[in-house]
């Protein structure tokens, strides 16, 4: 390792330096190892004193030492600022990560991305509307980014590990760790098949004030940024509006005015966002890749889901079975037969409160 590249580590790396205060001390020094070099003086009023004394006394050097033995596992590598794969659409926003800990496929990195995030606590149908179009979306030949949290995240990456595009799993910890822990298998497939990047040092926890500083990379990252569903507070409408700050395009598909997984898409196409119905309208949005895979052939299912009698009568909000019955005037025993039918199908979803609700 050449000191310069231990330098930039070590810059990287220091707490309470930042990608803002690293790029400061870059402009002012000229390179990483005139920084490191540099008296407290000279960097205190560019970084705080508390970073400039942990960078004088270098308290990251073990932090250091442990990304770059990390970094000598098969698939695992480190990912700087000064790298010719470094993705410019990143490199050009306001604050890029100087250091990324990269695990997988890093040549994804050179396709056309595209975020897709969404609430953690989505409903079935959005789940199945996030990982069908980041299936197809992947097939045509973008590489679908998000944060592997639960619910939206989860199923866009599933979506997409099933096609050649596969996915990016940008996360809010140590790369060393799987946050939610319900994601362990997800995550271990994504780094087989596709790609996870974390700036954070290895061993870091999911703190809340890793997940904006996240959703920055993901929104840098894509062309455009599609959520499925979020609620008035959820962070992925973080990640739409910092897209739309970097110029990207932001899309959201709406939802039931009865779900409160649906409020906060239904906010961002207030205020302009392109509303989506189909994967051709992300493309329309978007573009398509310059080489692309023909798209899967269209499932006919909405058709022969509107044949039957139960799908025709629910619609597409959550109801009860007791109303179902008496809508069609069968009993609770005929009704349950063709529920539980339909939902080994894929066709619905059983829903708390003794509710049902259709999915395609």
């Amino acid at each position: 390792m050449s000191q310069s590249t231990a330098d930039w580590l070590l810059l990287a790396l220091t707490p309470g330096i930042g990608p803002a205060g690293f790029l400061k001390l870059i402009a002012r020094f000229g390179s990483a190892s005139h920084a490191v070099a540099a008296s407290t003086a000279q960097t205190t009023p560019i970084i705080g004193q508390e970073a400039a004394l942990a960078l004088r006394e270098q308290l990251a050097g073990p932090a250091v030492e442990a990304a770059l033995t990390w970094a000598s596992q098969p698939d695992c590598t480190l990912l700087s600022l000064q790298d010719d794969d470094y993705p410019q659409a990143l490199a050009e926003t306001a604050s890029p990560p100087p250091l990324l800990f990269a695990r997988g496929q890093r040549a994804l990195l050179q396709r056309p991305m595209l975020a897709m995030v969404g609430s953690r606590s989505a409903t079935p149908p959005g789940k199945q509307i996030a990982e069908e179009f980041s299936r197809r979306l992947s097939a045509v030949g973008y590489t679908i980014v998000s944060g592997l949290a639960s619910g939206i995240d989860a199923a866009s990456h599933r979506g997409a590990l099933q096609e050649a595009g596969s996915t990016i799993a940008v996360i809010g910890t140590g790369i060393d760790r799987v946050y939610p822990a319900s994601n362990r298998e997800l995550a271990h497939h994504i780094g087989s098949a596709g790609l996870i990047l974390s700036e954070f040092p290895l061993g870091a926890g999911p703190l809340a004030s890793h997940f904006p500083r996240r959703n920055r990379i993901i929104a840098g990252l894509s062309r455009g940024c599609l959520v499925v569903e979020a609620n008035i507070n959820s962070g992925s409408l973080i990640t739409a509006r910092l897209s739309g700050e970097y110029g990207r395009e932001v899309m959201a598909v709406p939802g039931s005015i009865h779900n409160p997984q649906a409020r906060g898409c239904h906010r961002l196409l207030k205020e302009g966002a392109r509303l989506i119905e189909t994967v051709d309208d992300v493309l329309e949005e978007i573009g398509r890749p310059a080489v692309t895979t023909p798209p899967a052939p269209r499932n006919t299912a909405d058709e022969q889901a509107a044949e039957h009698p139960v799908l025709s009568q629910m619609g597409f909000d959550p109801v009860s079975s007791e109303t179902l019955a008496l809508q069609l005037g069968l009993t609770q025993g005929e009704l349950y037969a063709m529920l539980l039918e339909l939902e080994l199908a894929g066709k619905l979803a059983s829903l708390p409160g003794g509710q049902v609700q259709r999915l395609v």
